[in-house]
């Protein structure tokens, strides 16, 4: 687009009015419209090229060429594999691409402007330069603008990193990226697209943290180390072959072929590809919104899960059970009719009096204090009145009645939300309390519990979850209500507001599973305290007040029916705004990174003992055993076709420690146990003399065997489906050996070497066994090692 930085805002343009339809198509034509770019999106065209154009897909090329070049074209049977993974990983990120794309189009952002002396809801991407905004509470600001009339309350936490509450009156400018906190008022568009403060707004709030991934991370560990090693390894083992033991030129880039085509673990990136691509499709049946792909394995790894009260709970509707008149003569109806004429708040509370009371308009407002989730209160000064205020008695009242406490916490005990409704003869200012406030009634509200509560609390119980519910309201309320949606230890709670230093919110956290009278920033320490203490938080919200806490949780889960900043920020979206689809979403995750877990144990099997019997081959300038086309039998029925099918088995147990070393023990064992067995096979070849192809066929039939094996031991077999899956893989195998050994290289053996196969297969389960009970030894030993290094490192730094 073209940017016009030299550009001015037009003066004059009317806001009762704003742009007409010739204005703005003069804009669009001008390319002054709010252009938008969102880094995490990729197009088919991108999807394609990224999946075609790889490091190992390069290598497999060169290594086709190879092939080709000698004329062994059986060899060539891995291409296939490789063009089959290549498809099927392309046809499934664009599903999942289109998937998202029709969810991402329930949930756009939309600002109102007004056009045409009439109100319109856009997208941002539409806004135009000098476009008047209507912007009220919740809304994030898309582009960069002047307040021309009304007062906002702004955080500008997402690009200063500052989360005071910032007043913006007529004249003051407004970036794009922050978000009202409360308020109204209609604003000038100064900026759109690249010029705007915070260029490409809708991922703003998701690239100012980049999410840590354990499965990513490790992935690309391996990948990096193989990268490294596979180039030289494979020249080396070459040179070896041909110059040292005089192999043919043909066999020698076979060999070599083999040994490189084993140490790729393509498989392990297609099946993630593919697993997180099919958890995405499925979450979004569920009408759940993905932002961020590898969200998928936080959701696996959450232990703590911290609800916001209203939308999770609670329906986030509310109904006015009774007023109470403390004073007699007060007109509270009448007063209360007047600050809601008076008043713009949108919040569940608001609304639900609004359809109790009957509208007011016969005092004079002359100031008005909207309500913000930081001050607890909102007011009006009436001229000739005072000011009324209405919310929290904690926040309105720091010296405490006795007398109007006992009778609030009567009401909070049993649930009842109770705002205070005070009276002072003095005129507000600003958004303080005037002085001489008194109390002159009561008004009791109710929240409507969610019909599936119940279940979705006792579902997170019932998975070593724990749950602890973080409100802005009064917490005897938050833990009553906590208490009849069925959370365990909901008579924990405490008032926020006493906790007045780091150190006693991090003691509470450890002690209480319900808050009340939280602020944001509090609810941002609370998410924080947990993970310093070592826990993975999830965190749900639909309020501004609750963006600085999803900010910061290792997985924000938003609702649909809440503010733009809590979307935007926030990892998933519930579409439908339905709490009750949480324990289907951790289900998902916990699914997809297990099933993951047990599959990278198969894969790296073949890249483990392929990776050392290079180097051994290398060491003793023996022959590599294998030709690329054994290896393709073998990882096909013995890893790629069971993985591939057992990734879509529901394991729903919570993922826990390094997914590296999760992985390196299986896939260790399997490795170290065809390695011993090929070692085995090598000396009793030497010994007698036996040739290079029957020793080929020998270790083709005990690592075929062993990585079957593997699959029992990485897939117990516990259900109907790996039952069958193992034994068709084995008889597979064996009939692909029976049916083409010509294919494969195989040569009939004698009754000794049968012998050995057979004492090397029957010995299979006790060696893994053995080879696993070693490492998982030495595993616990590095860890009193390590645990013993951290202690004394600990002691040093208290003392």
């Amino acid at each position: 687009m073209n940017t016009q930085l030299e550009k001015r805002i037009e003066k004059g343009i009317d806001i009762r009015a704003g742009l007409t339809t010739a204005q703005v198509e003069q804009r669009l034509n001008d390319g002054l419209f709010n252009y938008q770019e969102d880094a995490n999106e990729k197009s088919v065209k991108q999807i394609i090229r990224d999946n075609l154009m790889t490091f190992f897909n390069l290598i497999n090329a060169v290594l086709a060429g190879l092939i080709i070049f000698v004329g062994s074209f059986k060899n060539l049977f891995f291409l296939g594999i490789v063009i089959c993974n290549t498809a099927i990983g392309i046809f499934q990120e664009i599903r999942a691409k289109k998937t998202l794309d029709k969810l991402s189009l329930i949930t756009a952002s939309k600002v109102t402007v007004r056009r045409n002396h009439k109100s319109e809801k856009i997208a941002i991407e539409d806004v135009v330069l000098d476009d008047i905004m209507l912007l009220t509470t919740g809304n994030q600001i898309c582009a960069d603008s002047v307040v021309r009339q009304g007062t906002l309350e702004v955080n500008e936490s997402l690009i200063s990193g500052e989360s005071d509450i910032i007043v913006k009156h007529p004249g003051d400018h407004l970036f794009s990226g922050s978000f009202v906190v409360s308020g109204q008022a209609a604003v000038q568009v100064e900026h759109v697209g690249e010029d705007n403060f915070a260029f490409k707004i809708m991922s703003e709030a998701r690239k100012l943290k980049k999410y840590s991934s354990e499965l990513q991370r490790s992935i690309n560990i391996i990948l990096k180390i193989i990268s490294i090693l596979i180039v030289p390894l494979g020249a080396g083992l070459f040179a070896s072959q041909y110059f040292i033991s005089k192999a043919t030129f043909a066999d020698s880039i076979v060999n070599m072929v083999a040994a490189v085509l084993g140490m790729i673990p393509e498989g392990l990136v297609l099946l993630t590809s593919i697993a997180l691509a099919v958890g995405v499709i499925h979450l979004g049946k569920r009408q759940v919104l993905v932002h961020e792909l590898f969200c998928i394995e936080t959701l696996a790894r959450v232990d703590v899960l911290c609800l916001d009260k209203t939308g999770t709970l609670t329906e986030g509707t509310m109904k006015v059970e009774d007023l109470i008149v403390l004073e007699e003569q007060v007109p509270a109806e009448e007063i209360i009719g007047n600050i809601l004429h008076s008043l713009q708040d949108d919040n569940a509370t608001f609304m639900a009096m609004k359809e109790h009371f009957t509208e007011y308009q016969n005092y004079h407002a002359v100031h008005t204090i909207p309500f913000s989730s930081a001050r607890k209160y909102s007011g009006v000064s009436f001229e000739g009145k005072g000011t009324y205020i209405m919310g929290a008695y904690e926040f309105m009242f720091p010296k405490e009645d006795s007398f109007l406490r006992q009778k609030i916490d009567m009401h909070t005990s049993k649930g009842i939300r109770v705002l205070v409704l005070a009276h002072s003869p003095a005129m507000a200012s600003g958004t303080d309390l005037p002085e001489g406030l008194k109390a002159c009634a009561i008004i009791l509200l109710s929240d409507v519990i969610r019909s599936d509560a119940k279940d979705t609390l006792r579902y997170f119980a019932e998975r070593d979850v724990r749950l602890m519910v973080i409100s802005g309201d009064n917490p005897a309320t938050v833990a009553n209500i906590a208490r009849k949606a069925g959370l365990n230890g909901a008579d924990s709670y405490v008032d926020a507001t006493k906790l007045k230093s780091k150190k006693e919110l991090q003691e509470a956290v450890d002690k209480y599973q319900v808050f009340g009278r939280v602020t944001p920033e509090q609810k941002k320490e609370i998410v924080l305290a947990l993970k310093k203490a070592g826990h993975t938080v999830a965190m749900t919200g639909d309020g501004v007040n609750d963006v600085l806490a999803l900010k910061e949780a290792d997985c924000s889960i938003a609702m649909a029916a809440g503010s733009d900043a809590a979307k935007n920020c926030s990892n998933l979206v519930l579409l439908d705004s339905n709490f009750g689809s949480m324990p289907y979403i951790v289900r998902e995750g916990r699914r997809v990174i297990n099933n993951i877990q047990s599959a990278a144990s198969l894969f790296l099997v073949k890249t483990i003992f392929s990776l050392i019997l290079t180097i051994m081959s290398l060491l003793i300038s023996a022959s590599y055993p294998f030709i690329p086309i054994q290896l393709s039998i073998i990882s096909m029925w013995a890893v790629g076709i069971p993985t591939f099918v057992l990734s879509l088995e529901p394991n729903f147990n919570r993922v826990s420690g390094s997914f590296l070393k999760n992985v390196l023990q299986n896939a260790l064992t399997g490795a170290l146990t065809i390695v011993l067995e090929i070692i085995c096979i090598t000396a009793f070849c030497r010994l007698f003399d036996t040739p290079v192809s029957v020793r080929s066929t020998m270790c083709v039939l005990t690592t075929g065997i062993t990585s079957l094996y593997m699959i029992r031991k990485v897939y117990p077999l516990e259900s109907i489906l790996r039952k069958v899956i193992y034994y068709v893989m084995f008889f597979l195998f064996l009939v692909s050996l029976i049916l083409v050994p010509d294919m494969l290289n195989m040569v009939d053996i004698k009754f000794r070497e049968i012998i050995v196969v057979l004492g090397l297969v029957l010995f299979t389960p006790h060696i893994i066994d053995t080879i696993y009970e070693i490492l998982n030894y030495a595993k616990r030993g590095y860890r009193k090692i390590a645990a013993y290094f951290h202690n004394r490192k600990r002691k040093k730094s208290v003392a």
